[in-house]
């Protein structure tokens, strides 16, 4: 039980640290409309039910609904994409306004706003219509805008920054909201981010963005082996350049999926224009499509064939040696390596609806993750929580398996509803099991949270203690220094050097321990009430919100030394230091820890 509560407080220092990162996301937004009605009775035309409409609610839907889980979640969301100027565009910006997203939208008069309209009886999806889609493209005035405003809301969000990289999201559903000149001016400007996530159903699309992860479904991830396998193939013959294959997006799309995606089962995968059919002798542009639309059944299938293991409808073989009962995270997971070659993507997460997903980096075990099964209407917009929980934990430098932990969790806690899928910040924390102070306040806070939380305290009559530090290898001499620290008042504020800021004051080989271990460790000391972590090299925008009592550094110099000094004493505070325990400096501790290794390596026989 012990060890659980460490995980989950681990794993609450990672949404702690992700307060405010600012995120960009752009891509195909949407609005999606629930119309909620009962049946008593047929009717008499049909056999088809009388409906009678009680009630109707509208949500971001698209890229639109991942800004609004980045700003649920606690990050500093902007959403740049078309919008039409109409009712559905309306509703829109209404709903990005509710959640706190900046809304860079550009409107786009003429083109309709991309709305998925729901019917349910008894919880049940009965029908759905959509309208708006890849036929209502930009023209050239709206691709010059769209890039302006990417321009001006990466600029803005780099000026409330505070030093923090910007993070990038690329939502591609096949719409029209990016195209050529979008997608090139992100693949040329990608150096501006730091962390990149990619979900877009027609990834060869993006080569050269090099995501930081991408999260294709199962079949957008075998519809891309499909692609690769063809496309070489056909640059042996001489039919196209290698990589240079393209599936065009179908007349008759059906809004987000809707490409050609290759042969009939059967076949060999996208063939080139004019061969013939495998099985026909048809040439390919008379030859029926392969499946086209949003994922259908037979997409999803896996099918054991005499030479191994293959994906119905994309004609890719998975595994040649694999042998029976392999289901598709098994596939999905023998074929991480070449999803990451293909995309250049560091990380790769193959969503598998409800059987949870598959995780993948460059190092390590793959890692699968699981959900709970439910109905479709409670799993509208899932993917687009776990998509922003994986991105912004990515951000935070956690490690890949914390982040896809947080990811299928966020995901997992937003199906307990019909409805389109938003993930906030509180109920992650609560199904952490975060726990609280004696006034109900988180001991993990954000940098914004600390102002208000601070006032509460200052109202119930408390005095503040404000220190800061790496507290990179946490030791005796941290215990002592902060318990001493906190008799000087009613509660202890520590604030903590990000992983960024640790490596610009120490060193590239610093910090030893990743930041969310650092704050776990803080948080559970007794004399630590709140843990708050900044990313700039000095606390001095926390100590003006704080404006502390008394502000406690280490070292054995008089307090006229610390730089911060002339700051907390125009606020009003005071200035301590505090000696630590003699030989227990974090620096000490690495010396003798690396001069063992030495030792031990000489003593093996190795040289040192």
């Amino acid at each position: 039980m012990a060890g659980a509560a460490a995980e989950e407080r681990r794993l609450a220092t990672v949404v702690a640290s992700w307060q405010q990162r600012p995120v960009l996301v752009v891509g195909d937004a949407m609005l999606d409309e629930w119309r909620f009605a009962e049946s008593e009775r047929l009717c008499r035309e049909a056999p088809a039910p009388v409906l009678t409409l009680r009630r109707r609610i509208s949500a971001a839907g698209g890229a639109a609904n991942t800004a609004v889980n980045v700003a649920a979640l606690g990050g500093r969301a902007a959403l740049v994409a078309p919008v039409g100027a109409d009712v559905a565009g309306d509703e829109l910006h209404d709903c990005l306004d509710r959640a706190a997203v900046w809304d860079r939208t550009v409107s786009q008069p003429g083109r309709p706003t991309p709305v998925k309209r729901r019917m349910l009886a008894g919880n049940q999806i009965l029908l759905r219509e959509d309208s708006g889609g890849p036929e209502d493209g930009l023209d050239a005035d709206g691709v010059a805008r769209l890039l302006t405003a990417l321009h001006c809301a990466t600029e803005e969000l780099r000026a409330v920054a505070a030093g923090q990289p910007l993070t990038l999201v690329v939502c591609d559903y096949g719409l029209g909201a990016l195209p050529s000149a979008v997608r090139a001016w992100l693949v040329a400007n990608r150096d501006r981010y730091g962390t990149v996530a990619l979900d877009a159903h027609d990834l060869a699309d993006w080569r050269g963005l090099n995501p930081t992860v991408v999260t294709p479904s199962f079949a957008e991830a075998t519809r891309l082996l499909a692609r690769a396998a063809a496309g070489f193939a056909h640059a042996e013959r001489g039919a196209v350049p290698s990589g240079d294959v393209h599936l065009d997006h179908t007349a008759e799309a059906d809004g987000p999926s809707e490409l050609m995606v290759g042969a009939a089962p059967g076949g060999s995968g996208e063939r080139a224009p004019g061969s013939p059919h495998p099985t026909s002798g048809t040439p390919a542009a008379e030859a029926p499509a392969g499946p086209t639309g949003e994922p259908m059944p037979g997409e999803e299938r896996v099918a054991l064939t005499g030479d191994g293991l293959s994906v119905t409808g994309t004609g890719v073989t998975v595994s040649a040696a694999a042998g029976t009962g392999v289901d598709r995270a098994v596939l999905a997971e023998s074929r991480l390596s070449e999803l990451r070659a293909h995309t250049g993507a560091d990380v790769v997460a193959v969503t598998l609806d409800t059987e949870g997903a598959v995780v993948g980096g460059a190092e390590g075990e793959p890692r699968r993750s699981h959900s709970t099964p439910v109905p479709a209407s409670h799993a509208v917009g899932a993917g687009d929580a776990y998509l922003a929980a994986m991105t912004l934990a990515l951000a935070a430098d956690a490690g890949l398996p914390t982040a896809a932990q947080l990811a299928q969790l966020a995901a997992t806690i937003t199906v307990a509803d019909t409805g389109t899928c938003v993930c906030r910040r509180q109920d992650l924390l609560a199904a952490l099991g975060t726990g609280a102070d004696e006034g109900g306040h988180p001991a993990l806070v954000g940098a914004d949270e600390l102002a208000a939380l601070v006032d509460e305290h200052r109202q119930a009559g408390r005095s503040v203690v404000f220190t800061n530090g790496c507290f990179d290898v946490l030791h005796p001499g941290h215990v002592r220094y902060l318990t001493q620290a906190r008799a000087l008042g009613d509660l202890l504020i520590v604030a903590v050097n990000s992983d960024g800021s640790v490596r610009r004051l120490k060193g590239p080989d610093r910090p030893v321990n990743p930041v969310e271990d650092r704050i776990a460790l803080l948080a559970a000391l007794a004399c630590v009430d709140h843990v708050v972590v900044f990313e700039e090299d000095s606390p001095a925008r926390l100590i003006e919100a704080v404006r502390p009592d008394v502000y406690v550094k280490g070292g054995d110099y008089p307090p006229e030394m610390v730089p911060e000094a002339p700051l907390v004493r125009r606020l009003g505070g005071q200035v301590r230091t505090l000696g630590y325990v003699p030989d227990r400096s974090t620096s000490a501790i690495i010396d003798r820890i690396r001069a063992q290794s030495v030792t031990d390596t000489v003593g093996e026989g190795r040289p040192a």
